[in-house]
């Protein structure tokens, strides 16, 4: 049996790929339960230091499994939209919060729930075939796996409101304009390139990392008081870290730093 998501291990840098090209990656139950498992794996995972996102294809992600939605609707004892509770809002926490930088490698389409997975990563790489769409208003639903958070903070509220109402696809070079995507490149260099810049990520300071996506978060939410609260938070953090001492040092002797993650 094909596995739905298939996991490698480069260094400290993990790819998880979306293994469904057929359904063009379409999230069926086995397949949002194999990417909530493993995220929450990497969580406490040290050996992992950066983590790629990818469809396996030449599609990200359609999204809901569209297929075996309807059959969930036609039985009259499931709870057809159970699956926001006990797969979407896991991952979109998980992916959101992990301590750790998240880069998706988008080619092709990525629609509905997929096109949410992208807007949780930290950096997004997509190439001239790269689509996104948020299709949920297009099957009479709202916003999920944390679209209604990421969108507007990603594009704005009023454009927000336009791509999850009109339903209309944003290309890639607009979406690359929106600050959807962080590069633009071709589209057989899209997993390399989000592999590169995860090897690079993997090698930096990653409790800083973590430290800057929770203070980022706070922030987003919260006043002033809370950012700097956050802030002083973070910094006895990381202050205490060898990665801190040693680039301190690396500085002062006007040398190199490496960082050991810790």
């Amino acid at each position: 049996m094909t596995e739905p998501l298939l996991v490698d291990r480069t260094d400290a840098v993990v790819t998880l790929t979306l293994n469904r090209p057929t359904a063009m990656n379409s999230l069926d139950v086995a397949l949002k339960e194999a990417l909530r498992d493993t995220l929450a794996e990497l969580e406490t995972d040290r050996s992992c230091r950066a983590v790629v996102l990818a469809g396996a294809g030449d599609s990200f992600s359609a999204g809901q499994d569209l297929r075996e939605h309807v059959q969930i609707l036609q039985s009259p004892t499931a709870n057809p939209l159970d699956t926001v509770r006990a797969h979407y809002n896991p991952i979109a926490a998980r992916l959101a919060n992990l301590p750790k930088p998240v880069v998706a490698a988008v080619r092709g389409m990525a629609a509905g729930a997929g096109a949410s997975l992208a807007f949780l990563a930290d950096f997004r790489i997509g190439g001239p075939k790269t689509k996104f769409l948020m299709a949920f208003a297009g099957v009479g639903l709202a916003a999920d796996t944390g679209a209604s958070w990421t969108l507007p903070r990603l594009v704005g509220h009023a454009k927000a409101v336009e791509m999850l109402m009109l339903a209309e696809p944003v290309g890639a070079e607009e979406a690359c304009r929106l600050g959807l995507l962080t590069r633009l490149v071709e589209d057989e260099a899209v997993l390399p390139t989000a592999q590169e810049l995860a090897a690079r990520l993997a090698a930096g300071p990653t409790v800083a990392y973590g430290a800057i996506k929770r203070q980022l978060s706070i922030a987003d939410a919260g006043t002033l008081a809370d950012a700097l609260a956050a802030e002083a938070q973070a910094q006895a953090i990381c202050g205490a870290t060898a990665d801190h001492r040693a680039a301190t040092e690396a500085f002062v002797d006007k040398r190199r730093p490496t960082f050991a993650g810790h």
